[in-house]
């Protein structure tokens, strides 16, 4: 994936011509890295689940919750693995290619082979025994007659289906099964074909700038994975560390320049956390403070280009992702610059220490993190000069991060971590483009059922004022954003608000800054935003300490995100003053 859009970059610029099938190739390879992904993160019980899971007690109350969950999962699985089967039965008839000769549906093979790998680990993981293990198999067994008969489920209500995929969803099951349940539940109640949720799975993961956000993730996991985040921290420290509260505002900053290219904010917090806790507390900062710091912290970077979530939101609305990029810079620094005014508070209240001012520290630190320093600036300059596509450039940024960790600083071994980090990356590539797919599914469902018609003429005939449409998509998108992960809501949320946003007047590009944003805010809500879980288990804490220590943070924001929602100019300034207004 990496190296077709390089050398397409190449080839077009040596010969003027591009090669043959090399974006077509690139966008399918996604579909496999996707589904062997989605089987890997199965096997090691990595699939993106709600928080609600981890609010049972331990025991054998959360062991019996997790096996019906389990088996649930795994008998959607197997109605999605027939549902795709018989996808590539319609396709090996139409005789569709890629490219070259290659047929489309070896490409689409990547989809069933993923869904029967992630049912059988499903099956294996629901329980420690044989006999919960025997159910899941049972829940298979139902799944596969159902496949092969959908008139058991034509034109019957969908709700007893629902309502369980709800409970399991609740008790720690899997989202891609819960999207991915309902969307097959609901089209099969409808008389249509399951396999109509896999066509949208595909058109989706095939689309000409989906590639980017594996090649981004990879390029943050590379980071990760060596010193570069000692590195930064030394440079920020050397330039802010005179400042009060400069250790709060270098982890501030840190944390934003990584979740921009691995674009989960999980992943930061997870990646870095240890380091940026030890630093703050040696420099003398509060345990609450510094916890609910980085647990904010971790999904600062979500508006910075080349954010993950701003390239699917244009991919999903059709907003250039260019525009995206630029409209998000502003809100992203306000937000960012809200955490470190109270980061030097708290240092000048606390009387935390501080690290003074030296020209000579400052260039080493600068001249030895300047290839960090320097990987957004390359890949912005090849985005918007035209250089290269999103695509190629996340290619560019991968190539870059690799050879900046293992050949310039040596960070990272060939043979001994790079399988590791290719391993992890997909592991995380693989949890979210499966939600991804599914979610195309649920998504298709609703147009067809004029959900979003009927949600703009609700919302016309009972909202008059665009300022308390904003106020009441605040609040809506703070739930989603507490209960749905960010790349699921932005594929089943997105087409209904569009539509709304068009309806009062809000401008495309504000109305996707406000969406993310508010998302980014829903990781910090209590009680299921997911950077609580993940602070919880990242620093060994109780659950209750960190909302505690979050709930300043999560205001703080709240304060960032009313103003980003309710002065577009934040937004719209920046592309109006470049002409792309």
């Amino acid at each position: 994936m990496v190296l077709l859009p390089l050398v397409e970059i190449v080839a077009r610029k040596l010969f003027g011509i591009g090669v043959p099938g090399s974006a077509a190739f690139t966008q399918h390879l996604t579909l496999w890295v996707g589904f062997l992904g989605a089987a890997l993160a199965a096997t090691e019980g990595k699939l993106l689940a709600l928080a609600t899971g981890e609010l049972i007690p331990k025991g054998r109350f959360r062991s019996l919750s997790g096996g019906f969950a389990g088996a649930v999962a795994a008998g959607i699985s197997t109605l999605l693995f027939w549902a795709c089967f018989d996808l590539i039965v319609l396709e090996r008839e139409a005789e569709t290619m890629i490219a070259a000769g290659v047929p489309v549906w070896i490409g689409q093979l990547a989809m069933p082979i993923g869904f029967g790998l992630i049912a059988v680990r499903l099956v294996w993981r629901s329980s420690a025994r044989w006999p919960g293990r025997l159910l899941a198999l049972a829940a298979i067994g139902v799944a596969t007659w159902i496949a092969r008969h959908p008139e058991l489920l034509e034109f019957r209500p969908a709700w007893p289906g629902l309502l369980i995929l709800l409970v399991a969803t609740l008790l720690g099951g899997p989202i891609f099964a819960a999207i991915g349940g309902f969307a097959v539940l609901l089209f099969m109640a409808e008389g249509v074909p399951a396999a109509a949720v896999p066509a949208e799975t595909y058109r989706l993961v095939v689309s000409p700038t989906l590639p980017a956000i594996p090649l981004f993730t990879l390029a943050g996991f590379l980071l990760a994975e060596g010193k570069s985040s000692t590195r930064l921290l030394r440079v920020f420290r050397a330039f802010f560390g005179w400042m009060p509260g400069g250790t709060a505002v270098v982890c501030a900053v840190v944390c934003a320049f990584f979740t921009a290219f691995t674009g989960g904010s999980g992943v930061t917090i997870l990646a870095l956390g240890g380091l940026l806790f030890h630093a703050l507390q040696s420099d003398g900062y509060r345990e609450e403070f510094s916890l609910g710091l980085l647990t904010a912290s971790g999904s600062l970077g979500l508006l910075f280009p080349p954010a993950l979530p701003l390239i699917l939101y244009a991919i999903v609305a059709k907003v250039p992702i260019e525009d995206l990029f630029i409209g998000g810079l502003i809100p992203g620094l306000l937000l960012v610059l809200l955490l470190v005014i109270w980061g030097v508070r708290e240092g000048w209240l606390q009387g935390a220490r501080r690290i003074p001012f030296e020209g000579k520290e400052a260039g080493k630190a600068l001249w030895q993190g300047k290839w960090e320093l320097l990987l957004p600036v390359v890949v912005l300059i090849a985005i918007f000069s035209g250089w290269a596509t999103p695509v190629e450039a996340s290619a560019v940024a991968a190539l870059y991060a690799l050879v900046v960790q293992a050949f310039v600083h040596r960070d990272l071994s060939l043979t001994q971590d790079l399988p590791r980090v290719l391993r992890h990356c997909t592991v995380l590539v693989g949890g979210v483009l499966i939600i991804l797919g599914v979610a195309m599914g649920l998504t298709n469902y609703l147009v067809d059922a004029q959900v979003p018609t009927r949600v703009v003429d609700w919302a016309q005939g009972h909202i008059s004022s665009p300022l308390v449409f904003l106020l009441a998509l605040n609040v809506f998108l703070l739930l989603v954003g507490c209960l749905m992960d960010i790349f699921s809501a932005i594929v089943v949320v997105v087409p209904l608000i569009v539509p709304l946003g068009v309806a009062f007047g809000i401008h495309p590009v504000h109305l996707g800054i406000i969406f993310v944003a508010n998302l980014e805010l829903g990781y910090l809500t209590p009680p299921v935003g997911l950077n609580l879980f993940l602070a919880s288990y990242r620093f060994e804490k109780p659950l209750l300490l960190i909302y505690r220590a979050a709930l300043p943070m999560l205001l703080i924001l709240g304060v960032g995100v009313l103003l980003i929602t309710y002065v577009p100019g934040l937004t719209t300034g920046l592309l109006t003053l470049l002409g792309r207004g």
